[in-house]
Order: structure tokens, then C-alpha cells, then sequence
């Protein structure tokens, strides 16, 4: 019962609908039409608590196999998203377009209201069968949208908070739903914006899957806003005849339907020949040439690409000479892009396109959220194995009991609860391609040994098998561990140190690289979808070039996507900032920052100073040898004015 209104929430939910009191016009109009559905078409009772339907293992499988590139596509964004939110109480769905959750990431402070709510894979979250709730009525709505406490119908689900997405298939059809869901109490208010670009970052993955035997187009206003969230992607036959279009596409040419445009010519879009279009796909893909569209005269940037089983196949041209396709130019665009102006990252860079073509392992050493993922994703994709897996296993976040049989794999059998069809492993599925193990220094000790063997032999004997297989791949580690330090400690390998150290390169913090200001423009604009959407006042952009960033680069890029999301005038201004940024930076100012006169503090600075200089300013292994927290050396660090050299 509401004891404000003293109403229980169904007379709440009946009040609502009849158009009675207050009720109706205070609650959502989306939300009110959805509460007409469930006790008009569905014959539901608020206060009634109807068992939950969940599908048999058999059919869930059943229903993933037919969306098997979606569940594929959507797993590591999911990762993503639950990464982005995790310690807040998340879950993390994704349902087929008929409700049926297909995967599910979630935090275990959620466990239990989830086991009281039916949030599980298999579960069947319509409206018909659970009310008013994020994923079915995003089902019917199509839009995303928030579905907050008392908005949801059957009381049962009055506890959660849901923010979904819905995502379309390559025709406009909705073929998904990402939901995120949490106590109610426990609701943030930027959840909803990264559930959005979360849905929209599957739905152009899913596009470009689904289009992989045509040509495509990838287009933008500005050239280097292809290839991310913003860029339109229109996907043509080899006749010229245009197949499908994503979201961003239709926006871009004002075009209100995909419908609308399928099978009209490419050429009828842009001012190109089609001949054109099918050379600039097949000998270089990567080129991003200005293009007109024919409407209006607007001029984009685009790359051609060539169906996906054309790439690596010889093409009749001309007099009928065969010819190599060329592939993706990727190796410069890819890895530069990683650095705008620091000589840190400009020396890695460097060194990382020199060794691209050579068997020689790469290990990324820096604090969590520096991007060392992204490093090594530029590094795959930068070489002749870009067209090969690349799959990365976190070796912190993996339970120990699951570690071996994810990266070794297992037969049919091999221990209780494992798949009956085996897996391969995370191992074998990187063969011909990258295998990017982060987080090394967490590895357990006894598995270490079985990796070092896999290293020196390149094979690998899954679990209850008895056959090597064989194994082809590029090995990059990462790590915010000092591995000497664990090494000393016994909890190391050195042999398996030296193996994996072919090369080790430094990710340097945000705080300390010298194009800060740089990059947090380049990731504002990346995360707008353009340059001309979205500003940071002057004032903005100094608070967020002063402030520390303990999250890195992943802290400072789920902030953009907030300060984004909020942000309704185009401009962002310092009170839009997070409180805990702008009492850094003022605390900060307000601090007299001068060098100590005290003896004690005297030698208290020259110590600390000694030994970040002694360790290349890398202040995790500082603050260990102290034997105090990173937080505790960074206010140290401010109060006796040390900074990292420029």
C-alpha cells in the first residue's frame, strides 16, 4: 500500500488507466497505455503474483542458436555495460523479440531479488506475462525508455528499476531488447544513456554481420567518426542495388524509412558510378574519399568494403587479369589513433608497428583503465590477423575453478556440469588470430605451467583429452601488476615472465600523458557521434585536464557519455560536472600547493619523489613499496605540489 495516498497499487494502477483523480495525469503516457494493455487485452491483476514462465533448457538453446551472431555480437558489450555499472547492483539482459531473455550478466548484490523476480535466462519478460516492465513494454514501444519503481503493473516488480533499448535488425526490424535492471533504490541516472549506445553499438555490429556478403559504404560528415557509434552504414549488391541501412545512415540523409531507399541504385544516393564504388571496395577500403549526396549536396567521407568472402579472394578485372585483392591498409590509421601528440605513446606506437608481422608476444603494462584492451585491439587489428579472432580472457575475473577449462577448453564429459558437446577453449578459438590475456599477474600458479607449455609448443590438451591440438597465435598479455615483485613473492613464474616479455610497453596514466586535453576532446566527439554536437565550455574542459582521473581513460569516457547524455543545449558547462570532479579540482585550488618547510615533510617529498623517479612515475608500484593505497599517494603527491614531468 502507498501509505501517502493510502492506495495499494493496483487501485493505483486502476485509478490511472479509468482517467480517475490525479493519477492518470501524473503517470507516463507510455506507461498508462501499457497499463490499459495489461488489464484490457491481457486480463492481468496488479496485485496477483503469476508464476513465471521460463522456457526449457532445449527451446532457450533452441532460440539462441537462431539469433546465434546477435548472442555472439551482444556478449562483450554486454560485458561492457556490466563493467561500466558493476558494484551499483546491475543485471545486465539481453531478450529475443519475443521476450525471452537470451543472456544474462549479473551483480551478485542483485542475486537475490533477482532469484525473487524471475530475472534469469529462459525467463519470459512480455507484458502479457510479466506486466509493465523495461523489456516487454520496450518490446511494444520500440523506443527505449525507463520503467521506474511503481510503474511497473504487478506490484512483485514494484522493487526494480529498468532502463531498455531496443535493437534493430538491418530492415527495421526489431529483433532485441538490452534491459539493465536494478533495486529500485540502487537507479542511476545515467544507466539509461548507456544502455542506449550500448543497444546502438550492437545493432551496427549486428548490421554489419548480417550484410557480410555485400558491399558496404561506411559514411560520416567527418572522417574520423567512421568506424564508431556515429557513422552511417548503407550495404549494396553487386549490381548497385541498396539492400539495408542503419539508423545513423537514414539520419544523416534525412531519409524517414529504410524502406524507402532499398533497392534503389547507390548511384541515385551519392555522386558516384557504381564502378567506382566496387574499385575503391576492392583496392582500397580503408580510404576515406569525399562523397556528395544527390538530394541536398551534402559532402561525407566513406570507405567501400567489399563483401566479406571477397576479401581474401582473386577478382577478375579488366581484360580478364586476376588480380590479389588488396586488404584493409588498417596498420597506420588503427595504432596512431591511439595517441595525439604524447611521446609516451607515440614511442609505443612505434615499437608496436615495427614488431606487427613478428612472432614476438607483447605484454602492456599500466593501471587499470589506461586502455590496455584497446592497445591491444589496435595492435590485432593493425596486422595481417585482423581478419582473424581475437579473444581476450580477464584472467581477475574469472573464478578460479572455471579459469582452466575457459582457456584449455574440455571434452565431452570431462567433470560434472560440463556441456555434453565439450569446448574448445578460449585458446583454440584464437588460433590464426590474437590471444589477449589481461590481467596475467592474477593467473593461478598451477595454471601457469600449462600456459608456459602451450607457449613453447603452440598445442594444447583440453581437459579429459588425450590428443594435442595445435595452435597458431599472436599472444598479447596485460597486466597492473609489478610481475617482479610476484615473482620475488613466489607467486610468479619468472620463466613464464620472460616468455611473455618479447617486448613490454608502458600505457601511460591519463594524468601523466601529455596530450590530455587532446584526447578528452577526441573521446567527447567519439562518443557524440560528431564534432558539431556537443561542446565542453573552456572552463569544463581545464577541470577535466586537472583533475586526476584514478579510473583512467575508462572513468574519464563514462563520464563523457553522461555528461553527454544529460547535456539538452549542445554546450556542456561546469555545473553539468560530477560533484566529486569539481570538489577535487576546487579542494585543489583552495590547497596551498607550495613545496614543504617543514624537515619532516622535506624528507617525506624527496622520498616519495626518489621513488616514483626510480619507477618511471609508475605510482601503483610506488604505493606498494610504501605499503599505502594509490589514493593515499596521490593526495601526498598534491599536497607537496609533485608532478609528473611534461
Amino acid at each position: 500500500m502507498n501509505f501517502v495516498t493510502g492506495r495499494t497499487h493496483g487501485g493505483l494502477v486502476a485509478e490511472a488507466v479509468r482517467g480517475n483523480g490525479s493519477a492518470s495525469s501524473a503517470m507516463n503516457s507510455q506507461i498508462v497505455r501499457s497499463w490499459e494493455r495489461c488489464l484490457d487485452d491481457y486480463a492481468l491483476d496488479p496485485e496477483a503474483g503469476p508464476e513465471p514462465i521460463v522456457v526449457s533448457r532445449t527451446e532457450l538453446d533452441e532460440r539462441r542458436g537462431r539469433c546465434c551472431d546477435l548472442v555472439q555480437i551482444a556478449r562483450n558489450e554486454m560485458t561492457n555495460l556490466y563493467q561500466q555499472v558493476a558494484g551499483s547492483g546491475y543485471a545486465i539482459l539481453l531478450t529475443d523479440n519475443e521476450g525471452v531473455v537470451l543472456n544474462y550478466v549479473g551483480d551478485p548484490m542483485f542475486t537475490g531479488t533477482a532469484a525473487n523476480t524471475a530475472l534469469q535466462t529462459g525467463a519470459v519478460w512480455t507484458e502479457k506475462a510479466q506486466g509493465t516492465n523495461g523489456m516487454g513494454t520496450c518490446l511494444v514501444e520500440k523506443r527505449p525508455l525507463v520503467i521506474h519503481q511503481s510503474e511497473h503493473f504487478f506490484t512483485k516488480n514494484t522493487k526494480l528499476t529498468c532502463s531498455a533499448a531496443p535493437i534493430f535488425d538491418p530492415l527495421g526490424e526489431l529483433v532485441a531488447v538490452l534491459d539493465a535492471s536494478s533495486d529500485f533504490n540502487r537507479a542511476q541516472q545515467h544507466t539509461m544513456v548507456l544502455v542506449n549506445m550500448s543497444a546502438q553499438l550492437i545493432e551496427n555490429r549486428l548490421f554489419l554481420c548480417c550484410m557480410r556478403d555485400n558491399y558496404v559504404v561506411r559514411f560520416h560528415s567527418r572522417p574520423e567518426f567512421i568506424s564508431t557509434l556515429g557513422e552511417g552504414v548503407i550495404a549494396f549488391d553487386g549490381e548497385g542495388r541498396v539492400q539495408a541501412a542503419n539508423r545513423s545512415a537514414l539520419f544523416q540523409l534525412d531519409v524517414g524509412d529504410a524502406k524507402s531507399i532499398i533497392g534503389k541504385p547507390i548511384e541515385e544516393l551519392f555522386s558516384i558510378r557504381l564502378s567506382e564504388a566496387l574499385d575503391g571496395a576492392h583496392f582500397n577500403p580503408v580510404a576515406h574519399r569525399p562523397l556528395h549526396e544527390n538530394a541536398q549536396g551534402r559532402r561525407f567521407y566513406a570507405s567501400f568494403q567489399p563483401p566479406s568472402q571477397e576479401q581474401d579472394k582473386p577478382t577478375r578485372v579488366g581484360h580478364g587479369s586476376r588480380v590479389r585483392v588488396a586488404k584493409p591498409l588498417t596498420s597506420t590509421p588503427q595504432l596512431e589513433g591511439l595517441e595525439f601528440g604524447d611521446v609516451r605513446m607515440r614511442r609505443n606506437v612505434e615499437c608496436a608497428k615495427k614488431l606487427l608481422e613478428r612472432d614476438i608476444p607483447f605484454i602492456l603494462l599500466g593501471e587499470t583503465g589506461t586502455g590496455k584492451d584497446v592497445f591491444a585491439n589496435a595492435i590485432h587489428r593493425s596486422s595481417s590477423r585482423a581478419d582473424k579472432p581475437f579473444v581476450a580472457v580477464n584472467c581477475a575475473s574469472l573464478p578460479e575453478t572455471l579459469i582452466e577449462s575457459e582457456l584449455f577448453g574440455y571434452r565431452a564429459g570431462a567433470f560434472t556440469g560440463a556441456n555434453k558437446e565439450g569446448s574448445r577453449g578460449k585458446i583454440v578459438q584464437a588460433h590464426g588470430g590474437t590471444l589477449f590475456l589481461d590481467e596475467i599477474g592474477d593467473m593461478p600458479l598451477h595454471l601457469q605451467a600449462r600456459l608456459l607449455r602451450v607457449l613453447e609448443e603452440r598445442e594444447v590438451i583440453p581437459l579429459g583429452g588425450e590428443a594435442p591440438i595445435k595452435v597458431d597465435i599472436r599472444l598479447i598479455s596485460a597486466t597492473h601488476k609489478d610481475l617482479l615483485s610476484k615473482i620475488d613473492e613466489g607467486s610468479f613464474r619468472e620463466d613464464l615472465y620472460y616468455r611473455l616479455k618479447g617486448i613490454s610497453l608502458e600505457i601511460p596514466a591519463l594524468r601523466m600523458r601529455e596530450d590530455r586535453r587532446a584526447l578528452i576532446e577526441h573521446l567527447l566527439h567519439q562518443e557524440a557521434g560528431g564534432p558539431d554536437r556537443v561542446r565542453l565550455e573552456d572552463d569544463v574542459l581545464d577541470v577535466l585536464d586537472q583533475y586526476y582521473w584514478p579510473g583512467n581513460i575508462r572513468q574519464l569516457r563514462n563520464t563523457l557519455r553522461t555528461l553527454i547524455g544529460l547535456c539538452d543545449s549542445g554546450v556542456i558547462r561546469t555545473d553539468d560536472l560530477p560533484e566529486e570532479i569539481l570538489f577535487d579540482c576546487q579542494s585543489d585550488g583552495e590547497t596551498q600547493r607550495a613545496r614543504p618547510h617543514n624537515p619532516l615533510d622535506i624528507a617525506e617529498r624527496e622520498t616519495i619523489l626518489r621513488e616514483l623517479e626510480a619507477a618511471h612515475w609508475n605510482v601503483t608500484r610506488v604505493a606498494s613499496k610504501l605499503n599505502i593505497s594509490r589514493n593515499t599517494l596521490y593526495r601526498k603527491m598534491k599536497r607537496f605540489d609533485i608532478r609528473p614531468p611534461r
